[in-house]
């Protein structure tokens, strides 16, 4: 392939993504622009890490994804640009523990819904100090031995602090040992210290804290699903330069 070739299909590449993006950007309404305009102006303009808006029927949270997990951050923007989240719910809502989401809406021809089946490989920082503390974004995953992730459904950890007597108790109950670093993290900020090591989490939230209250409060029925359905959209707020 000579150069001149390479150059029209990297100029058609570019120009077909510009096409795509205007596209996306013009099927927003003005209240979503203006909404996404002041989330963008709670970070740098050329800040290294992703940031998202989750809005949901319940108020808007967003969080920030960590360059350190970069198998579940690439993973998340994927879903994300795609729509895949737009008009989900949080199915599975466990109050002073942590919500879920990203279960996939029933296609109406009984044909298997995008994704599903895809997993991806733990990316477990427990030693960079990555932990389940309250607001922590995380991968569900099913039971499996390599403790793989679902590449859809994700968790926000709502857990408020322990008390130094609710910790040990908890830790002497599931059998943890728990350093100075996790005691003063789940002491202080709070978290689900038994879940460290065995899913992974790969961001944090930023602002919405009392979303995320609000929406673990809510009534739930069968299989901790809210009563009224709660559902999300998410908008992608940044590109960092250096993760093009």
């Amino acid at each position: 392939m000579n150069t001149r070739i390479r150059l029209f299909i990297c100029i058609l590449i570019l120009a077909i993504s510009a096409c795509q993006s205007s596209k996306k950007s013009l099927q927003l309404s003005a209240a979503e622009k203006s909404k996404i305009k002041e989330f963008q102006k709670l970070f740098p303009k050329k800040d290294s890490v992703y940031h998202v808006l989750i809005a949901t029927t319940e108020g808007d949270m967003m969080v920030n994804l960590y360059n350190q997990t970069p198998l579940h951050r690439d993973n998340f923007i994927e879903k994300v640009k795609a729509g895949y989240y737009d008009s989900l719910e949080f199915h599975r809502v466990i109050n002073d523990f942590m919500i879920q989401g990203g279960r996939p809406n029933p296609t109406k021809d009984g044909e298997s819904p995008p994704f599903q089946g895809e997993l991806i490989p733990a990316e477990f920082r427990t030693e960079a100090g990555i932990y389940h503390k309250r607001g922590a974004l995380a991968a569900a995953r099913t039971n499996n031995p390599e403790k793989a992730s679902s590449s859809t459904q994700f968790y926000i950890v709502q857990r408020k602090p322990y008390t130094e007597s609710e910790l040990d108790a908890h830790g002497k109950e599931r059998e943890l040992s728990i350093n100075e670093t996790q005691k003063t993290l789940y002491t202080t900020v709070g978290g689900t210290p038994h879940l460290d090591g065995e899913y992974t989490v790969y961001g944090e939230l930023e602002t919405g804290f009392e979303v995320l209250d609000k929406i673990a409060n809510t009534k739930t029925g069968e299989k901790d699903e809210p009563v009224t359905p709660i559902r999300m959209k998410m908008y992608l707020l940044n590109q960092p330069k250096m993760l093009r």
